[in-house]
């Protein structure tokens, strides 16, 4: 039984999730495309040097830090220090003095146990060895090259996510719309509006001296009327017919004009460097406050989608709007709440640019609503309606999160990038209309 659901889960998660193998591989040749040999400094090579330091040398060692790298010095020395090493000794500045440091601390006896350097300044340790018997069998550590992807590494992995971060927020709610078969033109615009409503409110309330709770405010408040102007789209859609793309492309318009209004055309950026908590802060194992609120949305997306009526009334409405009615699903109210959703989702994302950028600009989430829906398609959920998942959109926004980080590590200019991001999108939709109708019947004659 344990084998049977061992190779039954893989299978199921493949299935459901098919673009899960194409980031597993497009992860793989960056990593393959992008090794390099890397030269550790500073706090890295402190955190190397330190656990070598540690693993191999007694409680009690006199330890001798030489190098002109003055962070690699101050860090390496507080790390020892937290270690219970207190032996210690840090020799920086330029050759001559580091060498004459060393000397001075080996002729009045104090001789060291442990010589800590960089590979930059080794040959002068090394030749300080040489001419000193007495420190001649002295280990010496420094932090060794080594072949490592450059996009494996923390802080570009780092940066891959938090520059889509808004992308796969609002990403969320374009699901929900697209699989009843809708569309919203309107989220970029609708950032740009949050991000301006919530500055323009902390600097009316305060400025740089508002409270925690005036902040929090004007960020509801931010997402509110977003969530609340959505709302009058999916009632424009719902009670008048309106085509959700000229509906939203209208609220696109507003929102556009109303956020340049009220800025004027201006960066409202007196807001208080503590805004910066959730667009910069690290409170969740050093993780970015902005991916673990990502990861919360996303949570609770794939709970109303896979495990409540809500989602499987909006999973009808997109398979058979008309059938869906018949057996007694309130078609127009379920579609205004999804349009209210995206919009507050859009709200959401523009708060956390504000809060990145501390300041709030009319031209945020630029073409972003066009990126949410590159995202959503790439991850699987079809244009026609009925079909798609909340976690394989994220899949989707972390495929064009990883090819354009693989672009600009190969320094691939942007215009070239959206040849490449079109060529993508243009695949997954004719994957998807293939898989819908079958390439017998796309070359029958109308």
């Amino acid at each position: 039984m344990f084998r049977r659901l061992s190779t039954a889960l893989p299978s199921r998660v493949f299935s459901e999730y098919g673009m899960l193998g194409v980031l597993l591989l497009l992860c793989v040749a960056c990593s393959l495309g992008t090794i390099q040999q890397r030269h550790p400094r500073g706090q890295q090579a402190a955190e190397i040097v330190g656990r070598k330091i540690r693993r191999e040398a007694q409680p009690n060692a006199h330890v001798v830090i030489v190098a002109e790298d003055e962070i690699y010095v101050r860090s390496l020395a507080r790390l020892l220090e937290q270690e219970g090493l207190t032996n210690v000794d840090a020799l920086a500045g330029n050759v001559r003095q580091m060498r004459r440091g060393l000397e001075t601390i080996i002729a009045r006896g104090d001789v060291p146990d442990v010589l800590a350097t960089t590979r930059a300044t080794r040959l002068m340790v090394d030749d300080v060895r040489r001419s000193t018997p007495a420190i001649s069998a002295t280990p010496v550590y420094f932090a060794e090259s080594y072949w490592w992807p450059t996009f494996l590494t923390r802080s570009n992995l780092l940066n891959v996510a938090n520059r889509n971060v808004v992308i796969g927020v609002i990403a969320v709610g374009m699901t929900m719309v697209i699989i009843t078969g809708g569309i919203d033109l309107s989220v970029g615009r609708l950032v740009a509006l949050s991000a301006v409503v919530a500055a323009k409110l902390i600097v009316a309330w305060g400025g740089s001296s508002v409270s925690a709770a005036a902040m929090l405010a004007a960020s509801l408040a931010a997402i509110g009327l977003c969530g609340l102007i959505g709302g009058m789209a999916g009632f424009a859609i719902t009670r008048f017919k309106i085509p959700p793309f000229i509906a939203t492309l209208a609220v696109m318009w507003v929102a556009d004009g109303v956020a340049y209004i009220l800025s004027g055309g201006k960066s409202i950026s007196d807001v208080p460097t503590s805004y910066d908590w959730l667009g910069m802060g690290k409170t969740v194992a050093s993780i970015p406050n902005t991916l673990v609120l990502m990861a919360i949305v996303y949570a609770i997306g794939h709970v109303v989608m896979s495990r409540t009526r809500f989602g499987r009334h909006i999973y009808a409405i997109g398979g058979n709007r008309q059938a869906a009615k018949l057996s007694g699903i309130r078609v127009n109210r379920v579609l205004m709440l999804v349009y209210t959703i995206s919009a507050a989702g859009a709200g959401l994302g523009g708060v956390m640019l504000a809060s990145q950028f501390r300041s709030g600009v009319a031209n945020y989430g630029a073409m972003y609503e066009l990126k949410a829906i590159a995202a959503v398609v790439v991850g699987g959920t079809s244009l026609a309606g009925g079909e798609g998942k909340i976690l394989g959109t994220l899949i989707g926004v972390l495929i064009i999160a990883v090819v354009q980080n693989a672009m600009n590590l190969l320094e691939i200019g942007s215009y070239a990038q959206n040849v490449v991001l079109g060529l993508i999108v243009l695949t997954v939709v004719l994957l998807d209309t293939v898989k819908r109708h079958g390439w017998r019947r796309l070359w029958q004659p109308e």
